[in-house]
């Protein structure tokens, strides 16, 4: 680690009123891996786009090997051998793994010999890494984790020099997580430098170099990793001490969802292959699991967007195998999904609107077929001062938060009806930790007030913080339940591999 690969001197962007970031300078050294980390809106993702040339700065240069960086240009950003992983996903839907990874780098009409050797890297790429995917598979077909991988490999795929990681484990399950970034300090030996934002501080404790932490834009601390611990970059990222609520003991009531012997066909990925369980007034069921085992399938059916094949679900004793959306919100299920983009939020519309958009025909918000936009505005207004949404009003566009504050003004829209039915689908997934930390106390509150919450989480750490109970999902099955307080690593990571019989029911 002794040259210097890129250097960030005086970077400044503003959109708008919003100063997104003021006079930051940073470098990173051959070699290196330094994370980047802040609050959700802290800055991060658009310094990243800086750097890969999809914002051009107000001010400000970057040099890679000591040249500038020609701004406004990811042509160029590649060229120089800097390759980006983005939080959000940039993948053409209809087309296959393989010619997503290559689209923009080799010409798509390219003879078969050609895309048999693209075919052939990819796979050594996934093997390598520990990112299983199949070059031939439409990515419209894939689960979130699966894109996120192919995200990855894309960048990898173009031999990158300098690596962008925005959030690259925010799907990954931690056995994978933990390849990944074992395999990228074995690939720093050769050279390779990396820079990753991640909001999982045991994650920048255990791969990253150096520490660079955003606040409000500007850069608050740097730290070597060696020198610091967990605690002082979560109190550095959010300005206080941060703490996560702790689950208390909490007597269940009745069942509230039940399913019996449910199954969901999927033409492509894992569907629900005859699954039982149920969630009881008051409890937490946490679902665990390795992204592509039928999470997608399970989120979508208690969501009333996909139907069962077969079985039968039941809520409050009443059949509703067959209920529409509209039907599950006017029963009082909440709906948290995995993807806020592409099924949470839509990014066009205001937050008000957004804040509403399940809820149009309700009393409250619409008379006579008319929306009553004051109310609705005043609802937004409660959900941004309650939740925390930061740098929204009512009428800011939904697609101007960061990631992390559209998923906050999802869950306040769910947890201020009063829900009785919670289907939490990765509800923390790419949030900082105080906002984690917030999360976690809503999630526990709605459980205090008697609502029953399923949790799909791939972060064993959440499952266990808060679940009475956990199933683990393997292929579309599900495990029997162990109570949370049994669940040890040992016992989650059998289960999450298929082997049963080392669980009890309760």
């Amino acid at each position: 680690m002794s040259s210097t690969v890129l250097e960030l001197s005086g970077i400044s962007k503003r959109f708008g009123a919003l100063v997104a970031n003021d006079d930051i300078s940073f470098s990173l050294k051959r070699g290196e891996i330094l994370a980047l980390l802040g609050e959700n809106g802290a800055g991060k993702t658009t310094l990243m786009n800086i750097i890969f040339g999809h914002y051009t700065a107000d001010a400000g240069e970057v040099r890679v090997d000591g040249k500038p960086l020609p701004p406004g240009q990811p042509r160029a950003a590649i060229a120089a051998g800097v390759g980006m992983v983005h939080q959000h996903f940039t993948l053409a839907g209809n087309l296959s793994v393989l010619e997503n990874i290559i689209i923009g780098s080799e010409p798509m009409l390219r003879i078969d010999s050609h895309r048999r050797e693209a075919d052939a890297k990819i796979r050594r790429l996934s093997q390598t890494f520990g990112l299983p995917v199949e070059p031939a598979a439409r990515v419209g077909d894939l689960s979130v984790g699966e894109r996120q991988r192919v995200e990855i490999l894309k960048a990898l795929y173009r031999d990158s020099r300098i690596l962008i990681l925005d959030e690259p484990t925010a799907v990954l399950a931690r056995p994978e997580a933990e390849q990944l970034y074992k395999t990228l300090q074995g690939m720093t030996a050769n050279g390779l430098s990396i820079i990753f934002i991640s909001h999982k501080l045991h994650e920048v404790m255990a791969a990253s170099d150096r520490v660079v932490v955003l606040r409000g834009g500007r850069m608050a601390a740097e730290r070597s990793t060696r020198n610091t611990t967990a605690a002082e970059l979560a109190e550095l990222m959010v300005g206080r001490s941060v703490k996560r609520p702790i689950r208390e003991p909490h007597a269940s009531g009745r069942p509230v969802m039940v399913a019996q012997a449910l199954s969901v066909s999927e033409a492509h990925g894992s569907g629900l292959d005859c699954v039982d369980f149920e969630v009881r007034e008051g409890e937490i069921l946490g679902i665990v699991g390795v992204s592509g085992n039928g999470q997608a399938a399970l989120g979508r059916l208690l969501s009333g967007v996909r139907h069962a094949s077969a079985g039968r679900l039941s809520f409050n004793g009443e059949d509703i195998t067959r209920l529409a959306p509209r039907g599950l919100i006017r029963r009082g299920v909440g709906r948290i999904p995995e993807d806020r983009h592409a099924e949470g939020a839509i990014g066009e519309l205001a937050v008000w609107e957004n804040a509403v958009l399940e809820r149009l025909d309700s009393p409250a918000f619409s008379r006579w077929g008319f929306i009553r936009r004051g109310a609705a505005r005043r609802f937004a207004a409660e959900l941004i001062s309650r939740f925390d949404i930061r740098g929204a009003t009512p009428t800011t566009r939904t697609r101007q938060l960061s990631g992390g504050n559209m998923q906050k003004l999802i869950l306040g829209r769910n947890l201020a009806n009063a829900p009785r039915f919670v289907i939490a689908n990765q509800p923390t997934r790419g949030l900082d930790e105080g906002a984690i930390a917030a999360v976690h106390a809503e999630l526990l509150a709605a459980r205090s007030t008697g609502a029953a919450i399923l949790l799909i989480s791939e972060d064993l750490d959440e499952a266990v913080a808060l679940s009475d109970r956990i199933q683990a999902i393997v292929k579309g099955r599900l495990s029997h339940p162990v109570t949370a307080g049994t669940a040890d690593a040992r016992t989650l990571g059998l289960m999450m591999a298929g082997v049963w019989e080392d669980s009890h029911a309760v």
